[in-house]
């Protein structure tokens, strides 16, 4: 079949024919028809990935999926193929965040060498660095420094969930931007402190990990992170919920 017979065929014939035939060139089509999927959700859900991949990563993935999909899409048993994608690139997107920067194994060490660097420059400049000054002197991309700084800030408002929220209901996001060694909450996160705090978030279930990264990390709010997994904003609140609740059963534990 020529490119403009297959061009006159509808996303639905598409489909049928190469379930019938499993033809390489209708599959080939049917991926630059459903492209738009990937980049129009993809750019939907920047903020969840742009501290650790780029747009085409996620194109050269979406791509991949898309022809995973096709292979596996009934028309017979799922929703409609462009539902049955968009799911299937949310998902993963998500996955591909948690394998490449969830909570990097030596979390720790890099809090450290970064809490170091701002402080030597501090004395060295007299004023606190900037975020370029202090990533060019770890010699760290900029966007990966800036998570880390969100992860680290995360770990601060954590902490005090932990001291002060009974209720496990998010009451502490106000931290000062100022001189954080100089916050009572930081005594907290000395010694292995801050790692048992890593270790019991990896405890979490895949969604409340999500939710604590998308909402601590990214800075999203709940409507936002309900959009991204596709439930409603009080089930988010009620992961949420258990998430801390389950954070603060774990520290409680150890102290």
């Amino acid at each position: 079949m020529g490119p403009d017979e297959l061009e006159e065929k509808t996303n639905e014939e598409l489909l049928e024919l190469y379930r019938r035939e499993g033809s390489l060139e209708v599959k080939q089509a049917l991926v630059l028809r459903y492209l738009y999927i990937v980049k129009t959700i993809a750019l939907q859900m920047r903020n969840v990935y742009a501290g650790s991949l780029q747009l085409e990563d996620i194109i050269n993935e979406g791509v991949i999926a898309i022809m995973k999909s096709i292979d596996r899409y009934d028309p017979e048993r799922d929703n409609k193929f462009e539902t049955f994608i968009s799911r299937r690139i949310r998902g993963m997107i998500i996955d591909l965040v948690r394998k490449n920067d969830w909570m990097p194994r030596d979390f720790r060490k890099q809090v450290k060498a970064m809490e170091e660097a701002e402080a030597s420059l501090s004395r060295s400049l007299g004023r606190p660095p900037s975020d370029e000054e202090a990533a060019d002197a770890l010699k760290m991309d900029l966007r990966k420094y800036r998570k880390l700084q969100r992860m680290s800030v995360m770990m601060n408002v954590l902490s005090l969930d932990m001291i002060t929220d009974d209720e496990g209901e998010h009451q502490s996001l106000q931290i000062s931007s100022g001189d954080m060694s100089s916050q009572p909450e930081r005594a907290f996160l000395k010694g292995e402190s801050r790692q048992v705090l890593a270790e019991a978030i990896e405890c979490l279930k895949e969604k409340e990990k999500m939710v604590i990264s998308l909402y601590y990390v990214e800075e999203l709010n709940m409507g936002q992170i309900a959009q991204i997994l596709e439930v409603s904003e009080p089930r988010i609140s009620q992961i949420h919920s258990s998430a801390i609740r389950k954070l603060k059963a774990y520290m409680g534990n150890y102290m």
